[in-house]
């Protein structure tokens, strides 16, 4: 049972950025350095990619590393209060589904953590620039 009211919990939610985000702003500045242009932001298909080389074909998600259970999936570290264990189980599932489904459209998803972003940044940039390079040349 959850301490605080439905309506204090919406009020907290509400708070919580779910467009440009550190990471999100961080990795947009980094590919506009490096001349990386030819991207939408939060392009309108399933999902609302974080960034969307549309002629290319390729949707790129900046996961949050607690929303998206990166601690919980590869640390072991499952949140303690059921309410969160609901909430991001249900976006772990939208997250596969959403993948199948724009796979399924011809997309290339890319999934990056936001600690990647944050700590692997050069290593981040060499994959997404290998995958629109290789659907250049396809």
């Amino acid at each position: 049972m959850d301490r605080i009211s439905p309506a204090e919990r919406s009020k907290i939610m509400s708070k919580i950025k779910a467009k440009n985000t550190k990471a999100e702003i961080i990795l947009r500045k980094e590919l506009w350095k490096l001349g990386i242009r030819g991207y939408r932001i939060h392009y309108n298909i399933p999902g609302k990619p974080d960034i969307a080389f549309v002629s290319k074909k390729i949707a790129i998600f900046i996961d949050g590393d607690f929303w998206h259970g990166y601690l919980w999936k590869y640390k072991g570290m499952i949140p303690p209060r059921q309410y969160w264990q609901d909430k991001i189980e249900k976006n772990m599932l939208r997250d596969q589904r959403i993948n199948t489904e724009l796979k399924n459209m011809g997309w290339k998803v890319i999934r990056i953590w936001e600690h990647e972003v944050l700590n692997e940044m050069a290593t981040v940039v060499n994959k997404l620039l290998r995958e629109i390079q290789d659907r250049s040349e396809n």
